[in-house]
């Protein structure tokens, strides 16, 4: 009886030593060692919404600060089907070639609707992910894409602290996505197809005005001719744009991620875009912006998720939704009363 007892109790002691979370000092420890664990531990932290998770996340993150900011943040943005995780993967093995340690981020608003797609990217970027210097992790969504913003932000910084110095974050480019994902990189690539209905009479001019390259992906077989007209049609739109702030020329260009052609020329382009704006001074001062835009998203997120987790607004918002249902209601007004109710608590 007796030994029956003590093993039962030596099995809980496994559990609860296998429970207990790491301190904050041996997260930061091991992730600015460069491992690779204890960075995805941290990342499900910051992921996590239960407070105990919150507190630890912070106070991980507040150690790492010191050791991030050392990166170079792209975000690269098309719609499905452009090819971009075959762009990213040829584009991620080129920087490794240059000696680089490489995270790739996927941003999709829409995961908790279909799943989201990282699985199937990690997949398809078998070659990349084998390497022990590239890291490729989503950012999940939830239902609010404002909390995709703070996540994704705080996931950069633990990743630069991990020594990844590329940082290439990805949008599914459905909608409000790149606007976020562009509100937190130095620079911004658009990967195009052509012949396929994906022309320039097809894409957003907000899109377009963020963009600091345009690159025409599958540009190989009988698209090649046609990649180059699109090209000059781009080029020619974007001369009718605003000049941009950082003092850079967009560019434009095509490329065939499948057959490896002209990834090289991205690499190009990013390297004489950061050495512009670190001389004229664009760069510090996006960064800064980068670090208000996180600032303010934190500061919603918190508030949304203080406001809805609040008991008594909880119970008047069931109630408010049922008169809804009946049809007797202003929801104007109604949310007002929510409003007041969260103030005075």
């Amino acid at each position: 009886m007796s030994k029956k007892y003590l093993d039962k109790s030596a099995i809980l002691r496994l559990q609860n030593k296998k429970a207990a979370l790491p301190t904050a000092e041996l997260f930061v420890e091991k992730i600015v060692s460069g491992d690779m664990a204890y960075l995805s531990r941290a990342i499900t932290l910051v992921e996590s919404s239960q407070p105990k998770h919150q507190k630890l996340a912070k106070q991980v993150i507040n150690g790492c600060l010191p050791y991030s900011d050392k990166s170079v943040r792209i975000g690269i943005t098309g719609v499905p089907g452009v090819g971009k995780s075959t762009f990213i993967e040829k584009y991620g093995l080129y920087l490794l070639e240059q000696k680089h340690k490489v995270a790739v981020l996927a941003v999709d608003p829409s995961s908790t609707l279909r799943g989201g797609s990282i699985l199937g990217d990690k997949t398809r970027m078998q070659e990349l992910s084998k390497s022990k210097n590239v890291y490729i992790r989503p950012s999940p969504a939830g239902n609010v894409l404002g909390g995709v913003a703070r996540k994704t932000r705080e996931t950069i910084m633990l990743c630069e602290a991990a020594g990844y110095d590329y940082i290439i974050v990805e949008t599914v480019g459905t909608g409000q996505s790149e606007t976020v994902v562009h509100s937190m990189v130095d620079f911004f690539l658009l990967l195009k197809l052509t012949g396929a209905g994906d022309d320039l009479q097809g894409i957003k001019r907000g899109i377009l005005e963020m963009a600091d390259a345009v690159v025409i992906n599958k540009a190989d077989g009988n698209n090649k001719t046609l990649s180059g007209l699109t090209k000059l049609k781009f080029e020619r739109a974007l001369h009718l744009f605003t000049a941009k702030e950082s003092g850079w020329i967009v560019k434009t260009g095509v490329c065939s991620a499948i057959e490896n052609n002209n990834i090289d020329i991205v690499y190009s382009w990013v390297d004489q875009y950061m050495k512009l704006t670190k001389n004229n001074g664009f760069f510090e001062k996006n960064r800064k912006q980068q670090l208000e835009n996180w600032l303010f998203e934190t500061i919603e997120y918190n508030l949304k998720t203080d406001f809805y987790n609040n008991t008594e607004v909880s119970s008047l918002l069931k109630k408010i939704l049922i008169d809804i249902e009946k049809g007797n209601i202003n929801p104007f007004e109604k949310a007002n009363d929510l409003l007041e109710k969260y103030k005075n608590q």
